[in-house]
C-alpha cells in the first residue's frame, strides 16, 4: 500500500508539471505570431489599443501598467490588513470571536468573483463617485478596493497558519525578558513566521493579478493610461472582454496578452520565491 501511494503521489506531481508545460507551450505557440506581426517594441510600448480602427493599433502598455498599479495597490491595502487580522486571530482574539471571524474569512474565500464585482458596482462605485465628486466611480481606485478585499482570505488564512507554527517558546522567552505581548508578537513571532507570510503575499499577488470578472465590473474597462480616478482596463479584462467577438490578428493579439500576463505572474512568483529562500538562509 505504501508503494502504491508513493507512486500515486509521484504521478500527481508529474501531472502538475505536465499541465503547466502544456499551458506554457499553448500560450507561447498562440501568442508569438501576433508579436512577430505587430513587433515586440510596438506591442509592449505603444499606448493605443484600437484593433478595429481603419489603421489598427495594438499597444498594451496601458493594460500592463493598470495591472501592475492595481496589483500593487491591492497588496498595499490588503496585506497589512490581512496580517493584522491573522495576528488577532492567532494571538489576541477570544475563542468565540475568533471562530466567528474565521467563518467570515472562509465565507469570503468562497464568494464567486462576479459577486464581488456586483457588490463593488452597486456600493463602491457610487460611493467613490460621490465622495470624490467624479463623473464616474468605475476607475482604478474602485478596482484596487475590490481586489484588496478579494485577497484577504488567502493572506489571512496562510499568515495565521504560519504564525501558529512558530514555537510558543519564542514568545514565552521574549515575555520572560521583559517584552510586552505586542512587542513579542511583532518583534519575535512575525519575523519567525516571515517565510509563511511571504507565501501568503505570493498567493495574494497571484489572485490580484489574475482577477478578471470583478475588475471588469468596477474598473470601467476603458483602454486609458492608468490614473487613480480614471477608468482603466487590465490585462485580464482585455482578454475577457474581447475574446468572444475577435478574429484574425486581434484574436492572436489577445493570446499574446494572455502570454504577457502569464509571464508577468510567473516572474512575480519566481522573484518572491527567491526572496523567501534568501530570507530563510539568513
Amino acid at each position: 500500500m505504501e508503494k502504491i501511494m508513493k507512486c500515486l503521489f509521484m504521478i500527481c506531481g508529474i501531472l502538475t508539471i505536465v499541465f503547466v508545460a502544456l499551458i506554457t507551450i499553448f500560450l507561447v505557440a498562440s501568442g508569438i505570431p501576433a508579436i512577430r506581426t505587430i513587433g515586440l517594441s510596438q506591442f509592449l510600448s505603444s499606448t493605443v489599443w484600437a484593433p478595429t480602427a481603419s489603421n489598427p493599433s495594438y499597444g498594451i502598455l496601458p493594460f500592463i501598467l493598470s495591472s501592475v498599479y492595481g496589483t500593487c495597490g491591492a497588496l498595499l491595502l490588503g496585506v497589512p490588513t490581512g496580517i493584522l487580522c491573522a495576528v488577532f486571530l492567532s494571538k489576541m482574539s477570544p475563542a468565540k470571536i475568533g471562530n466567528i471571524v474565521r467563518n467570515v474569512v472562509d465565507l469570503l474565500a468562497g464568494i464567486p468573483s462576479v459577486v464581488y464585482g456586483l457588490v463593488g458596482m452597486i456600493i463602491i462605485v457610487p460611493y467613490v463617485r460621490e465622495v470624490f465628486n467624479l463623473p464616474d466611480g468605475a476607475n482604478l481606485f474602485s478596482a484596487i478596493i475590490v481586489l484588496a478585499v478579494m485577497i484577504l482570505p488567502s493572506v489571512i488564512s496562510v499568515s495565521e497558519t504560519a504564525i501558529k507554527a512558530v514555537p510558543k517558546e519564542y514568545e514565552e522567552a521574549s515575555l520572560a525578558l521583559g517584552a510586552t505581548k505586542t512587542e513579542s508578537i511583532f518583534k519575535v513571532v512575525l519575523p519567525a513566521a516571515k517565510s509563511g507570510i511571504a507565501t501568503a503575499i505570493v498567493l495574494g499577488t497571484g489572485r490580484a493579478a489574475g482577477e478578471a470578472m470583478a475588475v471588469m465590473m468596477v474598473a470601467g474597462n476603458v483602454a486609458n493610461m492608468p490614473k487613480l480616478f480614471r477608468s482603466v482596463r487590465f490585462l485580464t479584462t482585455a482578454v475577457a472582454s474581447e475574446m468572444s467577438y475577435s478574429s484574425g490578428l486581434q484574436r492572436q493579439a489577445l493570446f499574446s496578452i494572455a502570454l504577457v500576463l502569464f509571464l508577468f505572474i510567473m516572474a512575480v512568483n519566481i522573484i518572491l520565491n527567491v526572496v523567501i529562500k534568501k530570507g530563510e538562509t539568513k
